[in-house]
This record gives C-alpha cells, sequence and structure tokens, in this order.
C-alpha cells in the first residue's frame, strides 16, 4: 500500500508539472514562469541528491552480486541473457522505427518560410557543431579509454563503462583471494549498498517535490514553443517513443509478470527519466522496482547497472525519427533501405557512445552525410531535443527493468508465477515478505 502510494504521489507531481507549466508556457504571464523557474533549484537539489547515491550504488551492487554469486558460471550465463536480451530489445526497436517512422514524418508539411527560418538558425550553429565534432574521441581513443587508467577518476567523471569494467574485474579478482578476505569485502560493499538504499528512501519520501521542480519549468517553455515543423517533430518522436515503451510492456507479461504490476514496479523510474533526462539518475528507482516485483537481489544488482551504464533501447527510435526530421528539412528523399541503416546503425553505435553533451547526435552526424544529408541539420535536433530526450530516456529505463526480469525468469531456479497484481513474485518470493 506504501508503495502505491508512492507511485501515486509522484505520478500526481509529474502530471501537475506538466499541467502547470503547459498553462503557463501558453498564458505567456512572465511572473508566472519567473516563479516556475525560481523553484527549479529545489529540483536541481532533489536530483543531485538521487546521483550522488549512483556511483557507490553501482559498485556495491556490482561487487556484491558477482563475489555473492555460488558459481563464476552462473554469472556469465546471467551476462550472455543479458547481452542477448539487449539486442533482442535493440532489434525491437530498430523494426519499430524502420515501420512507424517514415509514416510518421511523411504527415509532416514545412513551408518555405518555416525551411528558411530553421536553415538560417542551423547555419548560426553549425560552427559551433563542427568544433564539437572535431572534439569528440575516435573508435581508439574510447576502446583505449574502457581501461581506466584511473578508476577514482572515471568514477569522477561518471564514466560508467570503464567504471562497470573495472569492478567487475576487482570483484571476479576478490573471488580468487582467502575465503576471510572475500567474506570481509562482501560484507564492506554490501554495507554500503545497505546505506545508500537508505539515503535513497529518504529521497523517494520527497521525490515528488523533485519531481515537479524539475519538470515545470521545461513544460513552462516547451508549452509556448509546441508550433511549427519543430512541434511536430516533437509530438511525433514523444509519441513513438512511448508507443515502444509501451510494446515492452508484453515481454514482461510473458515472463510471468503482470502487465498492470510491471507498471506499477516501472513507474517511479519512469517519473525520474522524465524529470531528469538520465537513466543513472533512475537507478535507485528501478532498483526499488525490480525488488518490488521480486527479481533476486543478485540478479538486479548486476543486470540494472549494466543497463544504465551501456544500454540505450531508445537509440534506433531517436536516431531514425531524427535522421527523417533532419530530411526532411532539407528536402532530401530517404529510402527505406536508408532509413532501416541508420537504424541499424544507432543500435550498434548505442553501446559505443562517448560520455559527452549531444554524443548521439554528434556520431549521428557523420551517418546522415554519407547520405546527402548536411550535417549541419543535427543542430536542429540539439535545439529540439528537451522533450525527446526525456521521453528517451524512459524508455531506456523501461528496456532496462524488462531485461532484468527476462534474466530472472531465464536463471531463477524457481518457477515464476504470473500473479494478478498482488503479490507479486517472479522467483517464488512474495512481496508481502
Amino acid at each position: 500500500m506504501a508503495s502505491r502510494q508512492r507511485v501515486s504521489r509522484v505520478l500526481l507531481a509529474l502530471l501537475a508539472g506538466l499541467g502547470i507549466g503547459v498553462i503557463a508556457g501558453v498564458s505567456g504571464s512572465t511572473r508566472t514562469i519567473a516563479v516556475l523557474h525560481a523553484i527549479a533549484p529545489l529540483g536541481a537539489l532533489w536530483i543531485n541528491a538521487v546521483r550522488m547515491t549512483v556511483v557507490p550504488l553501482v559498485v556495491a551492487l556490482l561487487f556484491t552480486s558477482i563475489v555473492g554469486s555460488e558459481r563464476s558460471s552462473a554469472i556469465g550465463r546471467q551476462a550472455m541473457i543479458a547481452v542477448v536480451t539487449f539486442a533482442g530489445i535493440l532489434l525491437m526497436s530498430v523494426v519499430v522505427a524502420w515501420a512507424i517512422a517514415p509514416s510518421l514524418m511523411g504527415d509532416l508539411h514545412v513551408t518555405p518560410e518555416t525551411s528558411a527560418s530553421l536553415r538560417m538558425t542551423v547555419n548560426t550553429t553549425a560552427s559551433a557543431m563542427r568544433t564539437q565534432i572535431d572534439q569528440m574521441p575516435g573508435v581508439r581513443e574510447w576502446l583505449i579509454g574502457l581501461v581506466p587508467s584511473n578508476a577514482i577518476k572515471a568514477a569522477a567523471d561518471g564514466a560508467m563503462l570503464p567504471l562497470i569494467l573495472f569492478t567487475s574485474l576487482f570483484a571476479f579478482g576478490a573471488r580468487q583471494i582467502a575465503p576471510d578476505g572475500r567474506a570481509a569485502l562482501a560484507a564492506f560493499f554490501s554495507s554500503i549498498a545497505e546505506v545508500m538504499t537508505v539515503i535513497v528512501e529518504w529521497t523517494i519520501v520527497v521525490a515528488p517535490i523533485g519531481v515537479f521542480a524539475l519538470i515545470v519549468g521545461p513544460a513552462s517553455e516547451s508549452g509556448a514553443a509546441m508550433a511549427g515543423a519543430i512541434g511536430y517533430y516533437i509530438i511525433a518522436i514523444s509519441l513513438l517513443l512511448a508507443l515502444f515503451a509501451l510494446l515492452l510492456y508484453p515481454i514482461a507479461h510473458v515472463c510471468g509478470v503482470n502487465a498492470r504490476a510491471f507498471a506499477r514496479g516501472v513507474l517511479p523510474a519512469q517519473a525520474v527519466a522524465l524529470a531528469s533526462g538520465s537513466s543513472l539518475a533512475s537507478l535507485p528507482a528501478l532498483m526499488a522496482g525490480a525488488n518490488e516485483l521480486s527479481v533476486p537481489r543478485q540478479i538486479s544488482g548486476f543486470i540494472l547497472p549494466l543497463g544504465v551504464g551501456v544500454f540505450k533501447a531508445a537509440a534506433p527510435v531517436t536516431w531514425t525519427m531524427g535522421a527523417l526530421f533532419v530530411a526532411k528539412m532539407y528536402g532530401v528523399p530517404l529510402s527505406s533501405g536508408a532509413v532501416l541503416w541508420i537504424a541499424l546503425t544507432a543500435a550498434a553505435a548505442s553501446f559505443s557512445i562517448p560520455g559527452v553533451p549531444q554524443a548521439s547526435f554528434l556520431v549521428m552526424s557523420g551517418v546522415l552525410a554519407s547520405m546527402g544529408v548536411p550535417a549541419e541539420g543535427v543542430a536542429l535536433l540539439i535545439a529540439a531535443d528537451t522533450i525527446p530526450d526525456l521521453m528517451g530516456t524512459m524508455a531506456n529505463v523501461t528496456g532496462d527493468l524488462v531485461a532484468t526480469i527476462v534474466v530472472a525468469r531465464a536463471t531463477s531456479d524457481t518457477e515464476m508465477l504470473a500473479v494478478d497484481p498482488d503479490p507479486v513474485s517472479i522467483a517464488g518470493r512474495s512481496t508481502t515478505d
């Protein structure tokens, strides 16, 4: 009951923030908008409180999951199933993008005046974008960076993939030392995970305030901006990302989780994603949702940090919609084969996008240029990225929890139960325990 009330409060705060923000934006009241922006620091404080738990939580959960496993083969099996599941969800995203995105963008009508105005915006930002592209690390630098020369610096920089690799190696190394030493390390990291969980619980209590403060300011701006070609693109990509997220629910149902129960379990993480635009910030809420669905902690502690660190399920949808939008602006037709190639490239590149602002768009610019679409057009996507980025993060965290459920279903020694909706069970454990 407490969990359900908590979800309801977060959802109401999210809807209230969106509603009040859009109304304020449409009204054009500068005083009201100024007041809404004045409370933004509350949202920043809350999201910082959530984010400060992420690195220690990721490290502690990964370490205890690997060290606590009875057999190394079990960890390898979980990792293999997770990779296959990630690939399967990405393929599903490719199919959704290829099948639906062209029809959505085909309904976009661009007047010459709008096109000229947008081209002017692109030209003013093209040089800055070229500078960003020149500063992007190449494949060689990215591969070298996977093994951090300084693990502490990687943690401080939020470089999750190198940090995950270091933590995994550290945990496997700990499995080889004397049992007493291994037990001491396991107890230490387990205590860290417990402390971080307590802090997360504290942040969840004030989550409605944080979510409202985060969303109401951007909503007041987008409410007035929802017009013309950019407005159509924002609405279209948001709808497609929402559809993709909903299409993931039946996968959880097939794995023995009732759709309504899954919706309740994933909603807090989706709310954090929609408010923050950060999959990493959603990790504590994802862990809580997995726990509510009775996913074994040993599985969720391994798969969820891995997922939020490297898995971007929505990448094919966002790349495909963005490419079609830019091509439409410049009057460059894209064949069905070209659209499929963009979606597949996005799926392949999603695991290796460097952690710099707008990195995915900067990588996409090269793909667009190879198809005759001016790479500078990506500046349009950067300008319109706020709401699509939030929706894409929401779809990503949904995919993370679904993938975790699939791994739990495939590796659990106990038959999972399809129950409706309370209590929910995934590994023979009741949420009422």
